[in-house]
């Protein structure tokens, strides 16, 4: 199988696909040939079938997640495999468009409070004053911080696309303290145990974990949740939407206006245009 997925990984790269996302796709495709253990030549349909199955009752795994099994499946039968006529049987599981809790202004600075080491503390601030994904941050490298214009550089993101933000004072003052006390020797930001590599996921999501314990939270504390009360507290800031989605990294509208969900606060601010009429505002923009 190794020949296989080699020919992938050559497919995915000219695709240009973001790291995160070759990555996730060689995992599934190894976990479908590892599931088998029969030639490529000889899995089709009933087999895809077979795998979906199996992950679904047997890991247990969510059907956000078996979207992402799906979606490696069709790339690979569609483009490694030269199947196309297999990859289109396959179909994508309909996801519950489930969104997360948000954090309070106050519970933001409870969960800040009880990050004790410089490290997490400068990424946990990152991921929610960015707005940025857990992936994002953790790829960050020095020459990412731009603070003469007050930027963050966010390199081959989802959808592979690089983008600029705005780097808080607050932050970089957290990353400046950081960057004292740890003294990172590379050029990641945040480097993780082995030289030449960056902090993990797993690594952050474990000690945010353990913060919102030692806050008292009885929400779900997860970077993603991060990234939503970010989108949540623009919004209810009078944020335009447009401009949110230029920050969360969105090629598409509508993945904005699921994600950064109205609150009865944003509703509460709407004003009717029966209290406009007759007032000057009225005549200037209703005529």
């Amino acid at each position: 199988m190794s020949d296989v997925l080699l020919r992938m990984k050559q497919d995915l790269d000219v695709r240009g696909l973001a790291k995160q996302t070759r990555s996730e796709y060689l995992r599934y495709a190894r976990l479908f040939f590892g599931y088998h253990q029969h030639e490529p030549e000889r899995l089709g349909e009933r087999e895809i079938q077979q795998f979906l199955i199996h992950r679904l009752v047997d890991d247990r795994v969510s059907y956000a997640t078996l979207k992402v099994s799906v979606a490696a499946l069709r790339f690979l039968f569609a483009n490694t495999l030269k199947r196309p006529d297999i990859a289109l049987t396959i179909a994508y599981p309909k996801v519950k468009s489930a969104l997360p809790d948000i954090l309070s202004g106050t519970e933001i600075d409870s969960l800040l409070a009880a990050l004790d080491e410089p490290k997490y503390r400068a990424i946990v601030m990152t991921t929610y004053g960015a707005g940025l994904r857990i992936s994002e941050v953790c790829a960050l490298r020095v020459a990412d911080i731009d603070s003469k214009r007050m930027l963050l550089h966010v390199r081959g993101a989802k959808g592979g696309q690089d983008r600029f933000v705005p780097l808080p004072e607050r932050v970089l003052f957290v990353l400046r303290r950081y960057w004292v006390a740890c003294r990172p020797g590379g050029p990641e930001l945040f480097p993780g145990k082995e030289p030449g590599h960056c902090i993990s996921v797993d690594a952050v999501r474990h000690h945010l974990h353990e913060a919102a314990l030692r806050a008292g939270l009885q929400k779900p504390v997860t970077p993603h949740v991060l990234r939503h009360s970010f989108a949540t507290h623009l919004l209810e800031l009078g944020t335009d939407i447009r401009v949110i989605q230029m920050l969360l990294g969105h090629s598409n509208i509508a993945t904005t206006l699921r994600y950064a969900r109205v609150t009865p606060e944003h509703v509460a601010r709407v004003q009717s245009p029966i209290d406009l009429l007759g007032t000057p505002r009225a005549r200037k923009a209703l005529g």
